[in-house]
């Protein structure tokens, strides 16, 4: 369990994100126009608000809903960024730290291979825990570093549910489809670029590490596919420009920390 790597967690917990907003989207109360009497702490103060934002961004942009939801996905993007990268530094120095702690870590679960009982098995976790004092390390650090994902998910799943639930978005074309159909080639587009992004995700990670996160990343891009499928293309355009913002803040995150670990390791 201590050599999982946060990323893994980062993905377990944006998939159960997903499914929970699949599971929601079947509700019928969901798919209903939002308005300032709907009722819900969440529709009224998150839901209906976003709503607002959408209309009144097209309206600044001379009625274009298609830049309206790109303009202020990239604002959301933006707000949390300073999160995400955190986040990502977080995870990329948990990753390290576990990598020099491995062997000894191997050293400790083989001397107590074949000792199941529970004397044993507390010999060795009281172990495990010298070895992490030895070095500073907390693994309970790694559930620290996703409160990020915790903060932004109300506002990524407000603003989800206020373009499905903002009727005049189905009546504007933006680009060379209807945002209020469904459009096949803008879904293969958001796939696409939620696979890169897993694969983004992935660079500096050891084999075993690209293993645990296979299924998890591969999940992502096809439910955001079947969900596209029965969803009008605003959601769609959403999710693409979003996954792009994340596939740049990925390599940029993973580019500044790889700098500051080379000049930390050169002065030291």
């Amino acid at each position: 369990m201590e050599r999982q790597s946060v990323f893994t967690f980062t993905k377990k917990y944006s998939l159960i994100t997903l499914i929970i907003v699949i599971f929601l989207a079947g509700c019928g109360s969901i798919n209903e126009p939002i308005n300032a009497d709907t009722e819900g702490f969440f529709n009224h103060f998150f839901v209906y608000n976003f709503s607002l934002l959408i209309k009144g961004m097209a309206s600044f942009l001379n009625g274009s809903y298609g830049l309206s939801i790109i303009l202020i996905t990239l604002i959301i993007r933006l707000a949390v960024m300073p999160f995400m990268l955190k986040q990502t530094r977080s995870s990329l120095e948990m990753q390290d730290k576990m990598k020099e702690l491995k062997p000894e870590m191997d050293e400790i679960q083989n001397k107590y291979k074949d000792k199941k009982d529970k004397e044993s098995q507390m010999k060795m976790q009281q172990e495990m825990m010298q070895l992490y004092q030895k070095h500073n390390f907390n693994p309970l650090a790694s559930m620290a570093g996703c409160l990020p994902l915790v903060i932004q998910m109300p506002i990524l799943i407000a603003f989800y549910y206020a373009i499905r639930r903002t009727p005049e978005i189905a009546a504007h074309q933006f680009l060379w489809f209807d945002l209020g159909q469904t459009d096949i080639l803008l879904t293969i587009l958001a796939v696409v670029i939620y696979f890169v992004q897993f694969r983004v995700s992935q660079i500096g990670l050891d084999p075993k590490q690209k293993k645990q996160m296979a299924i998890f990343g591969m999940l992502s891009p096809i439910m955001i596919g079947v969900i596209s499928l029965s969803a009008p293309a605003a959601l769609p355009l959403y999710w693409a420009v979003g996954g792009l913002f994340i596939i740049g803040q990925t390599l940029i995150s993973k580019k500044i920390y790889l700098a500051h670990k080379k000049k930390t390791a050169e002065t030291s």
